[in-house]
């Protein structure tokens, strides 16, 4: 039997937990030392490892404090202790693409993220940021939120501040310095990294030298380079042999943000997508990837026309073909054509009475539209999931009109592992947890550990479940029982308790 040592603090007085804790206790037994006690919950460490049944954790204050057996770990008098019998205790869900800084604001207690498990979230995604990074994290130092916070440096924001807006052209090798500066400002500032978004307007004309010049600075600060990569279509391949090759040459570590396959002509190539990536990990490159649990992606409509060509009618067909035909794309916000959303192309060209090529540069020049398209297969996301290298993200937000906001890690947990059986508990939840961790160099957090920060969720694996849908994306996921930040209850049965005790990340921490 292995020994479990408490404090000293402990040691004088302790008591054998009985094995027979009823839920009853929740309420009884309010803590008196700011011990917390998890018991009887099947334990999911994040490593990868099989479970323990019947395990014990005891929290105190932000950290975990002891991790045993039930009937072989004592538990401090006055404890509060919460029976997790029947349910699955694993770490605090860890989304390294997540854009919910858009709604600290309006909602710190971070609903929607905290009610699937998450614990930590990395914004400053797809290039765009907050910018100082020092004041956006001195911002939640003062007013702190129920999540933990880290971000990233923007490309698209770096370069759109040197070029003053001015960015549909290549940058000048004075600009591009100018940018390395703050990048290098950020960095010092806790910034954990570049992110580029290069599928977009503000960094699509960047060069691949451009993108080294600055992905070299974040790396002598020990950052990684992020990327929603440049295309994720027809020239996938190209644009993640780009971003391989970003990496080789700045000698820093790469992430492919949600990784897909998103038109008709490299629908079910994940393999080779795969392959990819594999041969550069074979060659000593530190390649990584996350992926969101959906066939569908969202974003802006001009997305659609890599080309920029939105005028051109040919162009545009191409566009719509692409993703499998204007019927695959629904609009779900249009300032200046409000009655179009939550309707497909396809829908709204039959009620104008024009073609849908037509309708697509209609919204493009009245000022575009945020979209949904379904465009992905459901087996090549199954290929990306299966890679130990590739980790469960969201891309979502707090009022996200895409599902994923509410929904991605329940429905990971449901649908992938308990329905479809793609991977077992144990890796879905390494995917979730320690891998992102160890991707973000996020030393104490990830994994049930002793002296580990005591970010946690307790969830009931015959449950667990997404609900949202594109109808209705702010659906509350069911089975998500109880959710720790920094040792700090934020969710309870199916409701936030208000609590806030997120903390902004820095990388120099």
């Amino acid at each position: 039997m292995h020994r479990f040592f408490l404090p000293t603090l402990y040691t004088l007085a302790v008591l054998l937990l009985p094995s027979h804790v009823s839920r009853q206790h929740d309420v009884a037994l309010p803590s008196l030392v700011g011990t917390t006690a998890i018991t009887g919950a099947t334990l999911i460490d994040g490593s990868g490892r099989p479970r323990v049944e019947n395990s014990v954790v005891i929290l105190r204050g932000e950290v975990i404090q002891a991790i045993g057996k039930n009937g072989h770990l004592r538990i401090p008098p006055g404890s509060w202790i919460i029976d997790g019998r029947g349910l699955v205790l694993a770490p605090g869900f860890i989304d390294t693409h997540n854009h919910s800084d858009r709604g600290f604001d309006s909602d710190p207690t971070a609903r929607s993220q905290v009610s699937q498990g998450i614990t930590t979230v990395a914004v400053g995604q797809d290039g765009s940021s907050n910018l100082p990074i020092a004041q956006f994290l001195r911002k939640l130092d003062v007013a702190p939120v129920a999540l933990n916070v880290l971000t990233f440096v923007g490309h698209a924001t770096v370069r759109s501040r040197v070029m003053a807006g001015k960015t549909q052209r290549e940058a000048s090798t004075r600009e591009v310095e100018q940018m390395k500066e703050l990048v290098a400002q950020a960095m010092k500032e806790g910034a954990f990294g570049l992110s580029t978004g290069l599928e977009y307007e503000h960094g699509k004309h960047a060069t691949t030298a451009e993108l080294i010049s600055l992905a070299q600075v974040a790396g002598r600060y020990r950052g990684i380079y992020i990327s929603h990569i440049r295309d994720e279509a027809d020239q996938t391949f190209k644009a993640l042999a780009e971003a391989i090759e970003i990496g080789r040459q700045s000698q820093l570590p790469v992430q492919v943000s949600h990784l897909k396959l998103g038109s008709v002509s490299v629908w079910e190539r994940a393999d080779e997508a795969v392959a990819l990536v594999n041969k550069a990990r074979k060659q000593g490159l530190d390649v990584t990837a996350d992926c969101y649990p959906y066939d569908a992606w969202n974003s802006t409509i001009r997305v659609l026309i890599p080309s920029g060509r939105h005028d051109d009618p040919d162009e545009v067909r191409k566009g719509l073909d692409a993703v499998g035909g204007a019927d695959n794309i629904t609009i779900v916000s249009c300032q200046s054509y409000p009655h179009y959303e939550q309707k497909t192309l396809t829908e709204i060209a039959a009620q104008e009475g024009i073609s849908a090529i037509s309708l697509y540069m209609r919204i493009v020049q009245g000022g575009g539209a945020t979209i949904i398209c379904k465009s992905m297969k459901e087996s090549d996301i199954r290929t990306f999931y299966r890679q130990p290298w590739v980790m469960v993200s969201s891309d979502g937000e707090m009022n996200s009109r895409h599902p994923r906001g509410a929904g991605t890690y329940p429905r990971v947990l449901g649908r992938y592992v308990r329905e479809l059986n793609w991977l077992s508990l144990e890796e879905a939840i390494r995917k979730m947890t320690s891998l992102p961790a160890e991707r973000l160099g996020l030393r104490d957090r990830g994994l049930i550990r002793t002296g580990f920060k005591a970010d946690l969720v307790l969830f009931d694996p015959k449950t667990v479940i997404d609900r949202a849908t594109f109808a209705e994306p702010q659906l509350i996921s069911a089975g998500i029982h109880r959710v720790f930040v920094n040792g700090v209850e934020v969710w309870r049965e199916r409701a936030v308790t208000g609590k806030r005790p997120g903390r902004p990340l820095r990388k120099s921490e």
